[in-house]
Parts: structure tokens; sequence; C-alpha cells
């Protein structure tokens, strides 16, 4: 038989994940969870006028969008911790025995899936919330290009959580790990003086407010770093923690 060329190697084990991805209740409904938040949450803020009065419609409308992004970050977790629970892991890799293009396959996945979701479910959110709040009351903020950035937030989450998950390999273990990885920098970052807008900025959480233009986007809480700067931080971050990720993927045994 003839060995397959990597990209079709690639493009099997690409569609090898869609299946799984969409066959576990888990992440399928984690997933539509993730897609329902923000819309909900522009609903909810709407409907009881609950925005600061220096906050913009875009940041009140998203005010879900942290959750929401918090659920991308588990989805990525679930989909390699749940075939190390279940031990279809060992077929995963004797129907595609490079390591690497499996979990590259697993990040292109939630990556794009995240990503396309959370900007068609925020872009919703925002025009929920411009038709049900009262015209002129507050800042309108700048939709685009933000959009794209916030969903490229959740993008960057799903990569991280997948990272995680191969660092971690169990569920539990997993998610708490990855929730503590959004939140734990914007909780420490004031404790590390002037690098505080290093350290409070390299959550994906944290770029994700500032592109959300929220009031609650302090430099106390998210850093100093701007929104595209900060994204970008997150981006080399979470890049270098997947390949820590991949290295001991391939030098450990299932």
């Amino acid at each position: 038989m003839a060995t397959p060329t990597t990209p079709a190697l690639a493009s099997r084990a690409l569609s090898y994940e869609w299946i799984k991805f969409r066959s576990v209740r888990s992440t399928v409904w984690t997933t539509a969870a993730t897609a329902a938040l923000p819309v909900l949450g522009a609903v909810f803020v709407a409907a009881t006028g609950s925005l600061q009065p220096d906050d913009t419609v875009l940041g009140g409308s998203l005010t879900l969008s942290v959750v929401a992004q918090m659920l991308a970050a588990v989805v990525g977790a679930l989909v390699v911790t749940g075939e190390y629970s279940s031990g279809t892991i060992r077929t995963t890799f004797a129907a595609v025995p490079r390591r690497g293009t499996v979990l590259a396959a697993k990040a292109a996945l939630v990556a794009a899936v995240m990503y396309v979701l959370a900007l068609l479910s925020c872009s919703a959110a925002y025009v929920v919330g411009s038709a049900m709040l009262p015209d002129g009351r507050y800042a309108q903020g700048d939709p685009l290009p933000a959009l794209f950035g916030i969903a490229a937030s959740f993008a960057v989450a799903a990569v991280l959580g997948l990272a995680v998950g191969t660092l971690v390999r169990h569920s539990a273990g997993a998610v708490t790990t990855v929730i503590g990885v959004l939140l734990l920098p914007s909780l420490f970052g004031p404790l590390f003086g002037d690098a505080e807008r290093w350290i409070a900025g390299l959550s994906p959480t944290a770029a994700l407010e500032k592109l959300t233009q929220t009031s609650d986007a302090t430099a106390d809480t998210v850093g100093s770093l701007g929104p595209w700067p900060s994204l970008l931080l997150v981006t080399a971050c979470t890049t270098a923690l997947a390949l820590a990720a991949l290295l001991l993927l391939r030098r450990r045994d299932v």
C-alpha cells in the first residue's frame, strides 16, 4: 500500500477530527452554548438596562462574551481529553501515526469552528444590542475591525485549551487549568509593578475585553497594552504553549 502524501494525510486527519467533533455530545453542546451566550447576554443587558454610563453598546452587548470565550477554551480541551478518557486516542494515532499532524488537525478545526461561530454570534449580539438599547444614551463603539479580533480571540482560546488538554490529558484537570490560565493573569498582573502591562495582558480574556471596548477593561485588570498588541502577545504565548504540547505529545506514551 502506498504511503499517503503529507497533504493527503493532513486532509484525512482533518476529516477524522471533524467526524469526532460533531459526534461527541459534550463538545457539541459546549460549542452550542459558546455560540448562544453572547446573544443571550445582549438581550439580558438591553432588557435590564444594566450598562454603566461610560460603557459602549458594543461592550454592553458582549457582556457574556468572556464566559463564552471560556467555553471555547473548554471545547479545545475536551477535543483531546475526551479521546484520552475513552481510549480512542490509540485508534487516532493508529490511523494517523504522525502525532504532529493529529494535533495540527485538531488545532485547525477548533480554531476555524470557534472563529466562525464567534464572528457570527458576536456580530448578532451587537446588532441585537444596538436595536434594543436607547439611541444616543451610550457611545456606540467601533465594531469594525474589532469583531474580527474578537472572533480571533475565541480561536486563540480554543487552541490554548487544546494545548492545555494535550499537556494534562484529563478532562477535569484540563478544564480547571485552562480557566485558571484565562483568569489568573488579570488577577495577579497588578502585583508585578512595571511588568503589569505584560502580565495582565497575557490572557485571551484580556485581549477580548479590550477589543469589546468595555468600560471594565482598565489597565489594572487587563494590562495597558492596546487591544491588537495584546491579541498578538496572547497568540504568540499560545503558539509557544502549543509547541510545548507537541513536543511532549511526541515523547511520551499514549
